[in-house]
């Protein structure tokens, strides 16, 4: 089993996190569909994903549930809670087995107040993330919904081919379309022979083609 400084050193994170910051840290994993944390409760721990891949939900006064973005390592939850000092924003679960390093916030208080390194870390953490919400909601905005699904397809099979059917409401929901709307360019998607369709898997058999259509611009 990999250790805590074996992970900070993978993501060269060993002069945030120094000595006295480490034996605070603790080692957890998740199961698939096992939630780290759910919107609206009391935030007490920052959490460090070192492997495996999170869905960052949020629940609309409505009931209305959005798929926000997923979460790869290396990437924090619980950043901008530990910062203003507010419950949790959004729900977080596992998508596949995930492991982090979680690290309770009174742990960290002496780290924002004496320790610059760290400071740094939150603030370019913290801007990424807007720079990433910005760049999404820009691209949902630009460009057409076939654009936006095949740039998410691509982004979500980075090592594989195969992509569960089951996830098509939460690609419905991340690139801002409706779930029917996905099936009807999925359908041109297989007439043009870019993917293969199944009950259970959408497989991409025309990599080059899907990217053609999407150009640079793919979903984090």
């Amino acid at each position: 089993m990999t250790d805590i400084v074996s992970y900070l050193e993978r993501y060269q994170l060993t002069h945030v996190f120094d000595a006295s910051l480490r034996k605070a840290m603790h080692i957890q994993t998740f199961a698939p569909g096992e939630a780290l944390c759910r919107q609206g409760d009391v935030a007490h721990e920052l959490y460090l994903l070192v492997e495996g891949k999170l869905k960052i939900t949020h629940m609309s006064a409505t009931g209305k549930r959005l798929v926000l973005s997923f979460k790869h390592p290396f990437d924090l939850v619980g950043d901008i809670e530990f910062v203003r000092k507010i419950d949790l924003m959004n729900t977080v679960e596992a998508v596949t087995p995930v492991t982090v390093l979680r690290i309770a916030y009174p742990d960290l208080e002496e780290a924002r107040v004496h320790h610059p390194a760290f400071l740094l870390f939150l603030l370019e953490t913290i801007t990424k993330k807007f720079e990433l919400k910005s760049h999404t909601l820009s691209f949902n905005l630009l460009y057409p919904v076939e654009v936006r699904l095949a740039s998410y397809l691509l982004s979500m099979t980075p090592n594989t081919d195969a992509f569960a059917s089951k996830e098509l409401v939460d690609a419905a929901d991340l690139i801002g379309t409706s779930y029917r709307h996905v099936n009807r360019v999925l359908r041109q998607f297989v007439d043009d022979g870019l993917i293969r369709r199944t009950q259970h898997t959408i497989e991409i058999i025309d990599r080059d083609g899907l990217m053609e259509r999407v150009g640079e611009s793919i979903y984090e």
